[in-house]
């Protein structure tokens, strides 16, 4: 999926967070975003995610401008072609790994517990499928975090600082997990990080700042 951003510009009262954000990702493309903390690149993701709303400028996700879109539609598209990895993992307690991992395919109306099964193989969490997210490690949670986002074959996925977390030898493995996956699938990636090292195994590195972005 292709993804174009144009002149973006995003305000909270008179406080601008960024603006004239334009870049292109281009399908099976990785791009990471580096930025100070608190120049808005967790609201960029969301942005680019329809998540959020921006005061000036466009988002298209395959041609479709987002800014057109009722909420439910936004919601159908990311549902079925965009994938989110949170820093804070947001996985549900209250579901054993399996059946957090399974939900975007419950959400289609396509379960495939095979299906399921071979994500929590490929991130390296293969048995762990019972158990509940109070029994796993930051890491872990991080990995089903991953294979949730990836389980319905997205054509897109964004990640939110996944290894902000996480320590080095931790966040090298989920980084593996995200990259083999994504490139697995032929989807694009668009990573949002403080970490250098995280970002030196992009593609493409861009720099956003409150004027804008650049490379």
């Amino acid at each position: 999926m292709s993804l174009q951003i144009r002149n973006l510009g995003k305000r909270y009262g008179d406080s601008v967070v960024f603006r004239q954000v334009s870049l292109d990702v281009a399908p099976g493309e990785f791009v990471a975003i580096v930025g100070e903390s608190g120049v808005g690149k967790s609201t960029l993701l969301n942005c680019m995610a329809g998540l959020d709303n921006w005061d000036e400028g466009s988002v298209r996700l395959n041609g479709a401008d987002l800014a057109t879109l009722t909420d439910d539609q936004r919601a159908l598209l990311r549902r079925q072609h965009v994938g989110f990895v949170f820093q804070a993992f947001h996985v549900l307690p209250h579901l054993d790994v399996a059946q957090n991992v399974a939900l975007p395919l419950l959400l289609l109306g396509q379960p495939d517990e095979a299906r399921v099964q071979a994500m929590l193989e490929a991130v390296g969490l293969a048995g762990l499928g019972q158990r509940l997210p109070q029994q796993l490690s930051g890491g872990q949670l991080q990995r089903v975090a991953i294979a949730r986002a990836l389980v319905h074959r997205p054509s897109l996925l964004l990640a939110d600082e996944p290894t902000g977390n996480l320590d080095p030898a931790t966040a090298t493995k989920v980084m593996d997990a995200l990259i083999n996956q994504t490139r697995e699938q032929g989807a694009s990636l668009v990573l949002v990080t403080h970490s250098e090292t995280a970002a030196a195994r992009a593609d493409r590195v861009l720099h956003l700042t409150s004027t804008g972005i650049s490379a």
